[in-house]
């Protein structure tokens, strides 16, 4: 089928277009590539290969493995992280909230690629500190900046007794981590079913809204 043409579009604009779209088709075939073999194992010829490109073509758009890698890290765990920590602010329920986010934060985490991708992150940012940085800056740090400043707006409207959020957002976060997270992590424990994981999070809401719940405002105990 001939593709239908945006007489509107300019010629510079029809280019960008098509550039990041290799640029998403190179991305995808290094994702795979990495998955399968690994950071070590992987090769900027067989991520050519994989993504249908040449290896010119490959290098057009980034500049190294590392590069390459980085960039993945970084775009994989924002579109995540964008995606987990959808929070409404004037959604006064915080239990409520966190639960629902704890188990989607949970759900994300224990999958086996997310932890593939953790493992290599781990193994590969003393030698390389620019994927380290990618992974925390769009995934520890944009979480806990998402989740302070919702905690913060609770605070504001006196539903919550909290001296520092950003302090209370890491402390949720790393109870929700907790765990059957860690215990995939370092493949001592399989995949936590639903159950498990609403289970878990409600723990780590309940040790949370004790510490943090306003003494007027008692909350419902959502962990079984």
């Amino acid at each position: 089928m001939t593709p239908v043409l945006d007489l509107n579009e300019t010629a510079a604009e029809a280019h960008a277009r098509e550039d990041n779209a290799k640029r998403r088709q190179v991305l995808a075939g290094a994702r795979a590539v990495f998955l399968r073999e690994g950071f070590d194992g992987a090769s900027m010829n067989e991520i050519a290969r994989e993504a249908g490109v040449s290896k010119g073509t490959l290098y057009v758009y980034f500049s190294s493995k590392e590069n390459l890698f980085a960039q993945l890290v970084r775009e994989e765990r924002l579109g995540q992280s964008e995606r987990v920590f959808m929070l409404n602010e004037d959604d006064h329920d915080v239990a409520a909230v966190l639960q629902r986010l704890g188990v989607s934060f949970v759900e994300h985490a224990s999958q086996p690629s997310s932890l593939a991708l953790v493992r290599m992150v781990i193994a590969t940012a003393a030698k390389f500190p620019e994927i380290g940085i990618a992974f925390y800056e769009t995934g520890p740090a944009f979480g806990v900046a998402r989740l302070s400043r919702y905690l913060a707006k609770q605070a504001e409207a006196d539903f919550l007794d909290l001296p520092d959020a950003e302090r209370a957002a890491a402390q949720f976060l790393d109870l929700c981590m907790g765990g059957c997270i860690k215990r995939q992590l370092f493949a001592t424990g399989s995949q936590p079913d639903m159950e498990v994981v609403r289970t878990h999070v409600g723990h780590a809401v309940d040790f949370f809204m004790r510490a943090y719940s306003k003494p007027n405002e008692p909350h419902k105990k959502l962990a079984k």
